[in-house]
């Protein structure tokens, strides 16, 4: 959903928005309106109007009416963009930001803030939250020629608020919700040196009981506690003309719930009363620092250098009770370290007839996940009746035996802690140029070659860490073939530890784009695109063998048509993408029988994904604006080719992507009553998703929902209080459920709360 200003009227309101508008950012083009929003997700200072890529916007106007808070609001409300199980990640036209087949390691899609790349690890509860930011730009399709690096299916660019240069400003706001949701936010910036030198901080503090009680530990499994700081300094020197320099510090703290947090099913009214039950901690907190540094100078009226350094450090600890009882039978333990360090240097030229820019691109992380976890592998029966039968025994008496000893150990109870370090390292050229052939035809192209290199290692130790049954369960007789049992367990559980083992793999890839874009009049344009996208290839574990195994990168081509148009004098903005892709070499999870944590990466699917998005936003009477969003995708896995020696019993041929609503709708509407009365309603829809993959996947469905949201406030001279309401009508949804073991994820239950904020 986008909302354009120029829906409303007054020049005031415009000037709340810079540098959000045209008017007030160089190097726009010079056919854009003022009121036109700008994006700079492609790395082009173009309005959306001029953009052929499908990009959902979401100003700071729409965050403050809507009163969102985290990365997750959005995602509830832009057409094809989907939340997953609890805050684990998203998905964009139907693929999740970390792939579909459950294989790879490379993302799909990435997040950035200010210029740096948010780990997916810390996607949950980095600094994603809404406060004082400009815009939330939501790239849809492929952005491989431009972003590069895991962005097969997209990207989300989070832009914060620069200083001004001319005066000092300031923001303050407390919420307050029914649940003891508290949050309290502030920040305050303005020139230290009258139009050269600039500086702003923010500060938000979120405090949530919860709603999630744990009946067995006491306290709230959802509890939260987080705290984000974030300073910027803008220096636009006089002895230097056109020079602009921004530094930006962001840190995180967060210590809440896990990224996604089940509540028991088996209870009476268990929407209304959410309870848990695991005996261990369920918790993820998050420490999260970024370093941004971004330069730009003229070096001609036409050509601008550029220059984006990004440092990042998240540390991420996880923790939760897998098996969700009041006993201590399961548990993981993980943690990840991870740095980010990411350099671009781009030249961006504009003239008459062409532009583009051309650039290079350094990115670097390093870290590692550790894991510490109890997990338990069910006894598996067939691999000890085959051991028997290698011994002498009888096809019948070898699963005799094997029977009756899962029934003395049903489960093998293994402690396994694993080291898994890493390093990518990618390097690549890219450029995009528009050509205008006429005043109205216009020719697209761009390319990206693209050199990754990654060392992926790995160090587990695996420990039986319960009982092995008496070796006379059945008698004297049957003592020493139990014994023999007994050892063959314990052998299954150490072969599953291994030394440090590590693999290199490097990658090249060529990412071309081609399009046309026709301006049939000054408010009708059309464009056509072709580019290809790409997901970087690697080394998986196999737990159970303790090995190393490689697997290829995987490609895609996409074929998308853009329409953008004004209509009645601007007073309707209505635009709308309709794309195919087809997808190949998928990186999936394929099973080799010894037992559950028999598994790696392979590359054994194909599929193809198509759809449309359209947007619309129109103003309908004085005060009042309507927006409207629709999306539509379906994808189909074509091909399941596993290698010889897999026994997956998954068959992904003829199945549909997991958490791939089909219907993405959202909408909703602005009113202004005068004399500082101000209202929004709005509504977002998804239709039902399978939360799981392969032939069955219809025993793992969710259904549809739709969510109401609503706001009504009193502004008045530089003050407001407002109340505001999520899921007005008490939409009682589940976003994945755990049938077997009587446990969900529910949807955020019915929320009043108040807030009240200042502006000088």
């Amino acid at each position: 959903m986008i909302r354009f200003s120029a829906l409303f009227s007054g020049a005031a309101l415009a000037a709340l928005a810079v540098p959000a508008y045209a008017q007030a950012v160089p190097g726009v083009e010079e056919n854009a309106a003022p009121g036109d929003i700008i994006v700079t997700g492609e790395k082009s200072t173009r309005t959306l109007q001029q953009t052929p890529t499908s990009i959902a916007v979401t100003t700071s106007e729409k965050i403050e009416r809507e009163t969102l808070i985290s990365i997750q609001d959005v995602y509830n409300r832009t057409a094809n963009l989907s939340e997953m199980y609890g805050s684990s990640g998203f998905t964009i036209r139907g693929v999740s930001n970390s792939g579909v087949g459950a294989g790879g390691q490379a993302d799909a899609a990435s997040v950035y803030v200010d210029g740096a790349p948010i780990p997916k690890s810390a996607l949950y509860g980095g600094p994603t939250d809404m406060w004082d930011v400009q815009q939330v730009e939501v790239l849809r399709g492929p952005q491989s020629t431009i972003q590069g690096l895991n962005a097969l299916a997209g990207g989300i660019v989070i832009t914060t608020k620069d200083p001004s240069l001319t005066r000092w400003t300031g923001d303050a706001r407390v919420l307050w919700t029914e649940h003891n949701d508290r949050t309290f936010s502030a920040a305050v910036g303005g020139p230290i040196v009258a139009d050269e030198l600039g500086i702003r901080l923010a500060a938000e503090r979120r405090a949530d009981r919860g709603i999630i009680r744990n009946v067995t530990r006491g306290g709230h499994d959802d509890a939260l506690k987080s705290l984000n700081l974030r300073g910027k300094v803008l220096w636009t020197p006089s002895a230097l003309p056109g020079l602009e320099a921004v530094a930006s510090y962001n840190r995180v703290r967060r210590d809440g719930g896990y990224l996604y947090e089940y509540a028991r099913t088996d209870v009476p009214d268990f929407y209304d009363h959410r309870i848990s039950t695991g005996d261990q901690p369920s918790r993820g907190k998050i420490d999260s620092d970024i370093a941004v540094f971004k330069l730009s100078y003229p070096l001609s009226d036409q050509l601008k250098l550029s220059s984006v350094s990004s440092w990042n450090r998240s540390t991420v600890h996880s923790v939760i009770d897998t098996d969700g009882t009041p006993e201590d039978i399961q548990a993981i333990d993980n943690r990840y370290f991870y740095k980010t360090l990411t350099q671009e240097l781009r030249l961006n030229y504009e003239s008459e007839r062409l532009s583009g820019l051309l650039g290079a691109w350094y990115y670097r992380r390093t870290g590692e996940l550790e894991q510490n976890s109890r997990v338990n592998i069910a006894t598996p029966t067939s691999t000890i009746a085959g051991l028997l039968q290698a011994n002498g025994a009888s096809a019948v008496q070898a699963q005799t035996i094997a029977n009756a000893y899962a029934g003395q150990l049903p489960v093998i109870p293994v402690l396994y802690h694993a080291e898994q370090p890493e390093k990518v390292e990618t390097m690549a050229l890219f450029g995009d140029a528009r050509f205008k052939v006429t005043d109205q035809l216009t020719l697209i192209g761009g390319f990206r070659f693209d050199h990754e290199r990654n060392r992926y290692a790995a160090e587990t130790v695996a420990t039986f860490n319960g009982t092995l049954p008496a070796v006379n369960f059945l008698g004297t007789a049957y003592a020493p073939i139990i014994g023999l049992i007994n050892q063959g367990v314990l052998g299954l559980v150490d072969d599953a530890s291994s030394p440090l083992a590590s693999n290199s793999r490097t990658f090249n890839a060529f990412l071309p784009k081609v399009g046309v874009s026709m301006d049939w009049t000054p408010d009708l344009t059309t464009a056509f695109t072709v580019q290809r996208a790409y997901r970087s290839g690697g080394s998986s574990q196999n737990p159970a063998r303790a090995e190393l195994v490689a697997y290829d990168p995987e490609y895609s081509w996409n074929y998308e048509g853009s329409l953008r148009s004004k209509w009645l004098g601007g007073k309707l903005v209505v635009n709308a993408n309709v794309f195919y892709m087809k997808w190949k070499d998928q990186q999936v999870t394929a099973y080799f029988g010894l037992n559950s944590y028999d598994y790696n990466t392979v590359n054994a699917a194909g599929s193809h994904l198509y759809g449309f998005e359209v947007e619309a936003n129109a103003k309908v009477a004085q005060g009042i604006d309507l927006y409207a969003s629709v999306g539509h995708v379906r994808t189909k896995f074509d091909d399941f080719d596993l290698p010889a020696g897999a026994t997956s019993t998954v068959d992904l041929k003829g199945t549909q992507f997991p958490y791939a609503p089909r219907w993405t709708l959202a909408g909703g509407v602005n009113a202004n009553f005068g004399g500082g009365f101000t209202a929004n309603l709005n509504a977002n829809y998804r239709t039902s998703v399978f939360t799981g993959v392969g032939q069955d996947q219809g025993q793992f469905k969710v259904s549809a929902r739709t969510v109401v949201n609503g706001k009504l406030g009193y502004e008045t001279g530089n003050w407001q209080i407002f109340a505001f309401v999520r899921n007005l009508f008490d939409e009682k949804y589940k976003q994945y459920e755990y049938a077997a073991i009587h446990q969900a994820i529910l949807g955020d239950p019915q929320t009043f709360g108040i807030g009240a904020g200042v502006h000088w």
